[in-house]
């Protein structure tokens, strides 16, 4: 039997660090951005509707979506980001879901969901435990301030569109701390394997 976990945090609250970890761990990561972002291109079916609710002024002059300039506009308009999660989460359910499915036919022993949005979006269903990589809120504005090269306000909007950590913390089956050194968050990764039966050096 697979073990499906559901890895999530909040936006640079080094999700993608664990991610990471796990994939050098030779562990399947099925990420839900790489996903939006496959469900997105032109051609795509969410693409149509995408262009159809927002115009073509989202548009890139080759014709893809200008990712930047769409998420300029939901992060400040909860409706619009409603209008475009609704769009585009049940392509990217599917998309990953069909990735599952191979993987479990394949007997791996672990498949990792990387969903930022797991509890916000109500899709702790696709998995059977869920990990929550947590940062102080100090550290996270820091970080996603010198990382997206954002003012405060818009790295606090960009947070605040978010679920707040501590309350995904309830949420989670397991936390890992990532306020300090690598070393010790991959520590605490292989310990939370370690209890569910899965041994990684």
């Amino acid at each position: 039997m697979s073990l499906v976990i559901g890895l999530t945090g909040g936006i640079a609250s080094g999700k993608s660090t664990v991610s990471n970890m796990l994939k050098d761990m030779s562990i399947t990561v099925i990420d839900a951005d790489v996903e939006a972002r496959l469900a997105v291109m032109n051609g795509e079916p969410a693409y149509k509707e995408i262009i159809e609710e927002f115009g073509n002024d989202i548009l890139l002059e080759n014709g893809e979506i200008d990712r930047q300039k769409l998420g300029s506009i939901i992060f400040h308009q909860a409706d619009k980001r409603q209008r475009l999660n609704e769009i585009t989460h049940p392509e990217v359910r599917k998309r990953m879901l069909e990735q599952v499915e191979t993987a479990k036919k394949n007997k791996e022993e672990v498949i990792v969901l990387d969903i930022p949005l797991l509890f916000e979006s109500k899709l702790t269903y696709m998995v059977e435990k869920t990990i929550l990589v947590y940062v102080n809120s100090d550290v996270q504005i820091q970080r996603l301030m010198e990382r997206n090269h954002l003012s405060s306000a818009d790295a606090h909007a960009r947070i605040n569109s978010q679920m707040p950590l501590s309350e995904k913390m309830k949420l989670a089956d397991a936390v890992i701390n990532n306020n300090g050194a690598l070393a010790d968050t991959k520590q605490q990764l292989l310990k939370v394997l370690a209890q569910w039966g899965i041994k990684r050096a």
